[in-house]
Parts: structure tokens; sequence; C-alpha cells
């Protein structure tokens, strides 16, 4: 069972939280992908119940139940983790992000060593002007586009969002059977993720193309990067460049996946983050 409470902030901000629960499991904070509101994922759940783990995560601001925070960079989300973390009384845990929620979680592990043990990102992006990398190359059009707005500043974002142009996700073959199977899940947490409007996708998209506040070098804890070779929402290459910077990293690729179907590995993943833990 899925516990959701608001904790609020310092700063009067408040953020929604959710919480599986258990004493003595190893805590795993999830970091939703771009546009998903927080809930931790459900079809990972008996996964993390044969494992002993407990799921933890949050609405990023202008998402769900959470406060916008204008302007927020990537790293800002370690603060978040670490409330949440002390609200519940958890010293140590592992993170667990996916799409947008990968660089979230590389955060964690750069900014709160002391707490994290141990990071893993399913397709997610490396920084925005990554030295070596070709940044948009094997991007499906729509979402390059998408983030050449954002790169342009909020207006031009936000103008790009109020456009209201079809939008080609580039899944692939193996995406759409995951998402009519028990990845169907996204269903449940991307449209509450838009109820509110596009604020908290725009306030994403600017994060990734901003510098993030942090060095992904800097993630001295275990890494493990997951990654489909036929991803057109978030090119291998991405991965492949976090894997070369990351000084204790592992990629595993996945030559038939994309985007969403890479996480039928998240079982796998689960355990590499209880070994560690």
């Amino acid at each position: 069972m899925v516990t959701e409470t608001d904790l609020r902030r310092p700063d009067g901000r408040v953020l929604h939280v959710y919480d599986t629960g258990g004493a003595g499991r190893l805590p795993v904070f999830w970091h939703h992908g771009t546009p998903n509101v927080g809930a931790p994922p459900a079809p990972l759940f008996a996964a993390a119940d044969r494992l002993g783990l407990r799921w933890v995560s949050h609405d990023r601001p202008g998402y769900g139940g959470s406060t916008p925070l204008p302007d927020r960079d990537v790293a800002s989300v370690a603060s978040d983790v670490a409330a949440v973390a002390d609200a519940l009384g958890l010293d140590r845990f592992a993170v667990m992000g996916h799409s947008g929620g990968g660089p979230h979680a590389l955060a964690c592990g750069a900014l709160l060593p002391e707490r994290v043990v141990a990071v893993a990102a399913g397709a997610g992006l490396a920084p925005y002007g990554a030295a070596g990398l070709d940044w948009f190359a094997g991007m499906a059009p729509s979402g390059a586009a998408s983030l050449r707005a954002a790169a342009a500043g909020r207006a031009a974002k936000e103008a790009h969002e109020a456009a209201d142009e079809s939008y080609d996700f580039g899944f692939t073959d193996t995406d759409l059977a995951a998402l009519q199977a028990e990845w169907s899940w996204f269903n449940s947490v991307v449209g509450p993720a838009l109820v509110s409007g596009p604020g908290g996708l725009i306030d994403d998209d600017l994060a990734y193309v901003r510098p993030w506040g942090f060095d992904p070098a800097d993630v001295a804890r275990p890494v493990l990067l997951l990654h489909g070779d036929r991803d057109g929402i978030v090119p291998v290459a991405h991965s492949e460049w976090l894997a070369g910077r990351c000084p204790a990293a592992e990629l595993r690729r996945f030559p038939e996946d994309g985007h969403i179907s890479v996480l039928r590995h998240g079982g796998s993943a689960l355990e590499w983050l209880r070994r560690h833990g």
C-alpha cells in the first residue's frame, strides 16, 4: 500500500510524498520522468517486496501536489529528498530514476554522498553541452524541438508548449508493447502530471538544458546505467557519456529496447541496488 502525505518546506513550499513503508527495508527513492507525477513504479512492486525494498518518492515541484519552484535546477532535488528522508527518519537509501528522473537521481548521488548508497538510472539524460557529446543526435524530431525551445529560454519554451502541435514520441515497437502491458502504469502518472497545465514539464526541460548545479563526476557511489540502443527520446550516447564520467559507473545496453521497454530490466536494477545497500 502506498501512503501519500504532504511535507511543508521552510520556504513554504509543499512536497507531495509517497511511501510504501516497511521498517527495516532499504528505501529506494524513485525519481520520475517528464511529465509524470511521482507515484512509485507499481510494475516493480513485486520485485521490491521480494528484495526487501521500500519505495519513497515525491512529485517534483510543479507536478501533482508539489508547489512550483520556478527556475529550479536539477541539483535542487537533493535538498527536497533530504527533507523527505529526514521527515521519514531515513538515514541511508538508494536512488533510482527513469528518463528525466535519471539526472535527478545522479544529483542525489553527487550531493548526498553520506546518505545515498547507490544510484540506478534508466534512459537518463547527460548534461546539456557535455563535452564530446552531440546532445541532440538521434533524438526524435519532436523531442529535439521541445528541448531546443527550452534551450532558447522560458518564453520560447512556453510558446512551444502553447502551440499545441502534434508530438511524435518516437516510441519503438517494444515501447508500445510495454505500454500495452505492465507499463500501461504510465497512464496513471502522465495524465495527472498535466492536469494543471505544462508548468512542471516546462520547469523540468529548462532545468535539463541549464547548468545542473553538480558534475556527474562527483558521484562517487556505484552507478548503474540502463539504456536501450533504440531509444529515440534519450539516445544511448547520453548514458555512454555518463558511464565515462561517473567514476564508479556500469553501463548495461539492451540492443532491442527503447525508452520505455528498458524498464523491463528494472527488476535486475533493483537486485543490483539491493546488493549495494
